[in-house]
Formats: structure tokens, sequence, C-alpha cells
């Protein structure tokens, strides 16, 4: 599949390119995608902002990495035990009916941590108030796992398999846009109002979002009915062990998940006690971080679908060797510097790694296998409550610099060795 297909280049002069010939923005012709796009930008807003500000909170209340790294783990208990569910759901429920009740959801667990920071419960002068924080996170890792498959799975509907790539690469430059300015106007929100205003402001946009999405058409097809869910999951399960260049990308996700994302929640230690730079300073580094990744979105929406697997996998190797410069840099200017290859690296493996999977796989397995793909939130967060450990023992810098290195020396040995996926386009 995808060998022989159109790519959707507009016609021209064979052998000649040119702006009128770039496919750069053509999804945004979509007005079906065009309400996807609003409602996953104030979704993005809220989680960029909210994911900066309890980090950052729930350091400051208990100065401790491994309660930082814990935090993580609640979340990523329900996204590793539910993802599973959350596919059969995408694959047997409207989408946009699981969307609005998902961002309804968030935007309650926002509002609520809001609260009891206006009320003064959760605070230092409140002993043990950070458990509001945990909880929360496990609420969101439930929403979170149950809602992304089909937040994901719905993209192809909307704008057809051919599509799909520029679609994809738009999505992520929006997010990674959201990147560049969410997390430093959280930081700033937090110096000057207090961390009340980020939760109320997270909030308001996913109720935003929920507007988006009300004007969506039905567009979801429903794949499965009447068997039980156990039986979707071992028939998804079962399907995958037929489709090897599909399984293989979602191992190489997953890895990769575990070795490089720990950096970006244990952000707060780099910035209070490696760099010093406050809550501002963690805004920046965050933002800056979205600069590479929305250049490379920009690139990958416009190429044509040939190669994916080979970017994917380089992608992969840039990724792991700016992280373990990162990890051991001191400097505020080469971390900065870094920080942005960091995001050229991450988003290019994600953002090829996801167009990959949803063309190739069949579309009535779509959600259970992107299922899978969402596991690496709560992987993510399963390996920074690991990192946090390691912190505690051997400093932040060894602990993400170690799974850095391990990254790269994955990621090098698959490109070696593995041409199926290699030669994927």
């Amino acid at each position: 599949m995808g060998m022989g297909m159109d790519m959707g280049m507009p016609p021209g002069r064979p052998g000649r390119m040119s702006l009128r010939n770039l496919r750069t923005f053509s999804s945004f012709k979509n007005p079906v995608y065009l309400l996807y796009y609003g409602g996953m930008l104030g979704q993005m807003v809220g989680m960029n902002m909210q994911m900066l500000a309890r980090s950052l909170l729930i350091y400051r209340l208990t100065d401790s990495a491994f309660i930082l790294g814990a935090m993580s783990l609640a979340f990523a208990v329900p996204m590793v035990g539910l993802s599973l569910f959350g596919g059969v759901i995408a694959d047997r429920v409207q989408k946009k009916y699981v969307l609005l009740v998902g961002q309804a959801a968030s935007a309650a667990v926002s509002i609520g941590v809001g609260i009891t920071l206006t009320l003064g419960y959760l605070s230092a002068e409140n002993t043990g108030s950070w458990w509001i924080l945990v909880a929360s996170s496990v609420f969101q890792g439930i929403i979170m796992a149950l809602m992304m498959p089909s937040r994901q799975a719905i993209l192809p509907e909307i704008v057809g398999e051919e599509q799909l790539m520029n679609a994809v690469s738009l999505s992520t430059m929006g997010m990674n846009a959201l990147r560049l300015f969410a997390p430093g106007i959280a930081g700033f929100l937090i110096d000057a109002v207090g961390f009340e205003a980020v939760y109320y402001t997270t909030g308001g946009m996913y109720i935003l979002s929920i507007v988006f999405i009300i004007f969506l058409p039905l567009t979801s097809t429903i794949a499965i009915r009447g068997s039980d869910t156990f039986t979707n999951i071992k028939e998804g399960f079962k399907y995958l062990r037929g489709e090897t260049s599909i399984l293989l990308i979602l191992v190489i996700m997953l890895v990769s998940t575990v070795l490089a994302m720990p950096f970006q929640q244990l952000m707060p230690i780099f910035t209070e006690d490696i760099l010093d730079v406050g809550a501002s300073g963690l805004g920046i580094l965050m933002s800056v971080s979205g600069a590479g990744a929305i250049l490379v979105s920009l690139v990958l929406a416009s190429l044509p679908n040939k190669r994916r697997g080979l970017m994917m996998l380089v992608a992969g190797i840039i990724l792991g060797l700016a992280l373990i410069g990162f990890s051991f840099s001191s400097s505020w200017s080469l971390s900065l510097a870094l920080i942005v290859i960091v995001g050229m690296g991450q988003n290019g493996q994600m953002a090829l790694s996801n167009t990959l999977i949803q063309y190739y796989v069949t579309p009535e397995y779509r959600g259970r296998v992107m299922s899978i793909l969402m596991m690496q939130f709560g992987l993510m967060s399963l390996s920074t409550f690991l990192a946090g450990a390691l912190a505690e023992v051997f400093g932040i810098q060894w602990a993400v610099g170690s799974f850095a290195i391990g990254l790269a020396v994955m990621s090098v040995m698959a490109l070696l060795f593995l041409r199926r996926v290699r030669d994927m386009d």
C-alpha cells in the first residue's frame, strides 16, 4: 500500500518545483480539518500550560525529584492500563462524542485544581496537600487513555490517506507552535499572578476546544459491533502479529519514548538546580524547543510520500545525540541551542511514525493500533518516575543523559539492521 499511489501534488511542469506547487498547507482547504485543528489547538494549549505548572508546583511544594517522578507515575498507570480500552472505544463509538466527553472532563479537573489553589488548600503551608496534584494526574491519565485513540483515529476519516502526512505534519506544527508560546505564557503567569491563573486558563482552553468539536460532523466509522471488549483487544493484537512493519514502528516509538521523554517533565530540576533560571526560564526553555519542531513540521508537510521510514530513523538519532548534549550542559545559551535540535528530532520522529502507522494500518483496526501508540504518553510518565528515582542517587544530568545515550545507540542499530522499516514510503 502507498507505493504506487498518487502523491497528491498539484500538476505542474515535470521536474520543476515552484512555490505554487508546494502542498504545505493543502489540508487547510478542508473545512472539517479546520474544525478538528481548532479543537486540537485548544486542547494542546491547556496541556502544555498544565504540564509546566503541575511539574513546577509539585517540585516547589516538595523539593523532591522522587515525588515529581511519582506524580508522573500516577499519570502513567491509567495511560498504560486503559489505552487499549480507548482503542476499542475508538472503533466502536462515534469519535466526536468521545472527544466531547474527554474535553469536558479535562476542563473539570483543571478548574478543580484552580479552586483548591484559590482556597489555599493546595499550598506550601498545608503539608501533604500535593496529593491533589497526584490525584489530578490520575484523572488526566484516565481521560487521555480513553480519548486520545479517538483523536488520532478520526484524522484519516477527515482528510483521507494520501493527505495524511500533510495533515499530521500541520497538526504537529500547530502543537509545536503552542510549545513555543504556551509554556512561556504559563511561566510568566506563575511569576506575575500565581499557579491558579494557569489552571483557570487551561480549563477555559478545554472549553474552547469543546466549541470547535461541537461543529464537527459525524465523520467516524464504527468498525466493530457486538462482541465483548477483551475479544476486540485480542483481535487487535492478532492483527499486529501479521503486520511486522507496523509492529516494528510501534516498538521503536515506545522504546524511544521511554528513553527520550523524561527530560520534559523533569525540566524543572534542570532550570532550578542546574541552570538557575526560575519559572520564566523554564517557560522559555520549553517554548524554544518548539522552534525547530515547527520547521521540521513545515518541511514534512511539503514532502511527497517517499522515504518516510528512513527519515523517522534518522530523526531518532538526531534526538538522541542532541539530548545527550542538553543533559550534560550547564550553559544557558548552549542549552537553548540544543533544545531546538531536540525539538526537531522529537517532532520528526513522532510525526513520521504516526503517519506511517495510520497510512499502512487496515481501517477497521486503526483505533486499536493507535491506542498502543498512545501508550507512549503513559510510558513517558513511567520512565520519568524511573529517571526521577535515578536522579535522587546519581543526579539529574546522569539520569537523563544515560537514557539519551541508550536512545542514540538504539536508533543507530535500528537504522543499520531494520531494512523493512528503513525502506518504508
